[in-house]
């Protein structure tokens, strides 16, 4: 999945927005107000996604591009390497991970 992917699927989801608060080189998508996703703009390319904290560890453990959350608290944050070989689909699933639980918490 490459940059310009990732950023439609994150802007397809209800409510979402994007922002640049820390610069040109990463772009910042929120729902509510929230970050849900952060993603590097210059290689190598990543993305950071929010994470329950038990299965974090567990798609760390798993997969070898799954690392702690580069720049976040690395309990409740995983960065995806955008240039491995995670599946388009699990990306996906991990954004959509990450927007529920930053949507469910603010209700």
């Amino acid at each position: 999945m490459n940059i310009e992917e990732v950023r439609d699927y994150c802007l397809s989801l209800e409510n979402s927005e994007e922002c640049m608060p820390f610069g040109n080189d990463n772009v910042v998508f929120k729902v509510d107000g929230k970050m849900f996703v952060l993603l590097s703009l210059e290689a190598p390319f990543w993305l950071n996604v929010k994470c329950d904290p038990e299965k974090a560890i567990e798609l760390r453990d798993h997969y070898s591009e799954v690392l702690p959350g580069y720049h976040m608290n690395k309990r409740h944050w995983n960065t995806l390497d955008l240039e491995g070989r995670l599946s388009s689909s699990f990306i996906r699933q991990q954004i959509e991970n990450s927007y529920n639980l930053v949507r469910k918490k603010k209700r």
